[in-house]
């Protein structure tokens, strides 16, 4: 039981520390576009920010449908004659 407070603990730390990357992302993005530099740097910092978003979502479909698949193999196929001799 210690050991699981220990780790929740320790993760609760340490996400704390990690809400400052978005803001300091975003005030890099500010300053680099109102210093009148082009917005390239922009437009690649708003494609990684969504493929950071939507990877889990990927990865979490990809396994439901994995699960999906297997389970549907693993059934056992009943026809309806060997219900009514049951």
């Amino acid at each position: 039981m210690k050991k699981y407070l220990l780790t929740g603990l320790i993760l609760l730390i340490f996400q704390v520390s990690s809400f400052a990357q978005c803001a300091m992302c975003r005030s890099t993005l500010v300053s680099n576009v109102s210093n009148g530099d082009s917005t390239n740097f922009a437009a690649g910092l708003n494609t990684g920010i969504l493929y950071l978003f939507f990877t889990p979502y990927i990865l979490l479909g990809i396994i439901g449908y994995l699960w999906y698949r297997n389970s549907k193999l693993n059934v056992p196929k009943v026809s309806i004659r060997s219900r009514i001799e049951g």
